[in-house]
């Protein structure tokens, strides 16, 4: 599967992860969308972005709950 291009911004709405920081320090947002889900830092919105196939994002929950 090809993910668009680093320059790509997600049309989706993006979501703060339940797990970050209350103080607003540690914040991970997440955009889902059909080709990619994209991770990035709340605290610098217009910064880089890292995108993964659906499949590895599923991985890699199903890792990060084992703990």
């Amino acid at each position: 599967m090809s993910l668009p291009s680093a320059g790509h911004r997600s049309e989706s709405p993006w979501f703060k992860s339940s797990y970050s920081g209350s103080n607003n320090n540690d914040c991970v947002e997440v955009a889902v969308s059909p080709r990619a889900v994209r991770v990035r830092d709340s605290k610098n919105v217009p910064g880089p972005e890292i995108g993964v196939d659906a499949r590895a994002w599923a991985r890699f929950l199903e890792y990060a709950a084992q703990g």
